[in-house]
């Protein structure tokens, strides 16, 4: 079986890349002329070169390829130019779904996010059914992966034949970027964190994502969203961890959220006279007022998912940034 995997040269790509290889499977992977192909060295991949927003480009990757495994997504907090986040995640996607379905792909295996789903408030973690609205979306990056996604449910009601994965928080080797996350756990094993707030996130191996996804294809019901997740942990937990994997004192003032967001507001201003984003950005700062916790029992029921303890994730992802120079 042939598979088309877009943003292989991504965090998350490359490991869905790895894992369809090891699992048997032909690849090809749609890169941008101008992407970094580092994560794709000593991969045996094809190469078809495209860009989500050039159509023209999508449907000869998808000759002959029996599945599609959309990965691709700019994902950025307090990004400068927004509409970049909205004509990769949610135009693209439509451009490569439509090109999809004049392919004849078998199926579809789209990479959503848990940004697009809610948050109870009462604590308790968030599943698929969990109501969220559009309103309820902090900053451009979540919205943007929401809307993609309630897009992607309208081509299932149109027969196009579409799984949905949300993957948590990611973590592990191969964050070339890095993501967000990837850069907070870099700063936290550099001693750049000092403080933290009251937040907290579920943490999963991205490895352990990427077999979700072949689960997904394998076993996943077309229209449905499956959680990909691992373990809910707070923020002073993960840079604890993080602390004892590296051997440095983890942090131990709190900040409050009244406190961070002046810093988050300058940061936001110089954001936008310089083009670049720092990082502090007020979407993220934002998105920390809530604990981030998700459960997996639906994939763990019926796709047979499974994951690992947060603590591989972390020392792979140290491990990783290491060998390349990264951290000290």
């Amino acid at each position: 079986m042939r598979a088309l995997v877009t943003g292989a040269t991504g965090f998350v790509g490359a490991a869905v890349a790895r894992a369809l290889l090891s699992a048997g499977w032909q690849v090809r992977v749609l890169v941008r002329s101008t992407s970094d192909r580092s994560n794709l060295q000593r991969l045996p991949v094809q190469i078809a070169v495209g860009d989500l927003q050039v159509a023209a480009s999508l449907e000869p990757a998808l000759a002959e390829c029996g599945a599609l495994f959309h990965v691709a997504a700019d994902y950025r907090l307090g990004a400068p130019d927004p509409a970049q986040l909205y004509r990769t995640n949610v135009e693209g996607t439509r451009n490569l779904l439509t090109a999809a379905r004049h392919a004849g792909v078998g199926k579809i295996v789209y990479t959503s996010s848990v940004a697009t789903i809610g948050i109870p408030p009462d604590g308790s973690p968030g599943e698929e059914n969990t109501p969220a609205a559009l309103s309820s979306m902090i900053g451009h990056y979540k919205r943007s992966k929401y809307l993609a996604e309630q897009m992607v449910l309208e081509f299932t009601q149109q027969g196009l034949p579409v799984v949905i994965v949300n993957p948590s928080t990611p973590v592990g080797p191969g964050d070339v970027k890095p993501t967000p996350t990837g850069r907070l756990v870099l700063d936290a094993a550099s001693g750049r964190m000092p403080a933290y707030v009251d937040t907290g996130l579920n943490i999963v191996h991205v490895d352990d994502v990427a077999a979700g996804h072949l689960l997904a294809y394998r076993h996943g019901r077309v229209g449905e969203r499956y959680i990909l997740g691992g373990e809910d942990m707070s923020l002073r937990q993960i840079l604890a961890l993080i602390a004892r994997i590296v051997g440095r004192t983890p942090p131990r003032v709190r900040l409050p959220y009244a406190a961070v967001l002046p810093i988050a507001y300058l940061a936001e201003v110089y954001a936008k006279v310089s083009g670049h984003s720092g990082r502090v950005t007020l979407e993220g700062v934002r998105m920390s007022r809530k604990r981030m916790f998700f459960s997996s029992a639906k994939a763990a029921r019926e796709l047979g998912y499974r994951w690992r303890p947060p603590t591989e994730a972390f020392d792979d992802a140290v491990k990783w940034f290491r060998e390349r120079g990264l951290l000290a």
